[in-house]
């Protein structure tokens, strides 16, 4: 029962909607009916500023590290679990409960500030490795969904060859790969027809 309670907990603090609650405070507006209509940093930073994407950048790993550091702590360590939280708070972030109670929409952000924040208590090595392959990216082309994507494609890789990781702990790194780069599908449509946003750009 505590495993269970582990993983609905980093489910639940996966959900909340940290991008939407600071524009609000903020703007006073909804930052899903501007921009891309995501609630994660990136599009906060667009819609409402620099400030505001820091802060949601910020929240959004700490929600990330606290679930795992939660499941880990509740369950001393159980890499099994541990590792189980650490992919369902990224499925929080992405399909938000607490937006579904809100308004209906069941929705949210693609995830990658709250991976950063979760594998980065689970496997920092790894994390660590793939933010370098991200900034790379960024500072060649200027798109922080393709940073995102080739950090995430890499990741699993990171971790076999960086930490010979249990099979949960490879498993869960797999799935927010995949996870990941699903979310970013729009985005590659839109890199492969021109259309993409550039960072720095409004």
């Amino acid at each position: 029962m505590i495993a269970i309670g582990a993983v609905l907990l980093a489910y639940l603090i996966g959900g909340i909607p940290f991008g939407l609650i600071v524009v609000r405070l903020m703007r006073g507006e909804d930052v899903r009916e501007s921009g891309s209509g995501n609630i994660g940093a990136t599009n906060v930073s667009r819609v409402a500023g620099t400030k505001a994407g820091i802060i949601t950048l910020l929240l959004d790993v700490a929600k990330g590290w606290l679930a795992v550091w939660a499941a880990s702590y509740l369950t001393s360590g159980n890499v099994t679990v541990t590792s189980a939280a650490a992919f369902v708070v990224l499925i929080g972030h992405s399909f938000s409960i607490w937006l579904r109670l809100m308004d209906g929409r069941f929705s949210g952000g693609k995830a990658v500030a709250s991976f950063v924040g979760a594998f980065g208590f689970l496997t920092p090595i790894p994390v660590l490795a793939v933010a370098i392959v991200f900034f790379v990216v960024l500072a060649t082309t200027r798109y922080v969904s393709l940073s995102s994507i080739c950090a995430a494609g890499l990741f699993p890789v990171a971790c076999w060859m960086i930490l010979h990781p249990e099979w949960p702990v490879l498993f869960s790194a797999l799935a927010a790969g995949v996870l990941i780069i699903w979310r970013h599908s729009g985005n590659i449509q839109r890199i492969r027809a021109g259309e993409e946003r550039v960072f720095g750009r409004k």
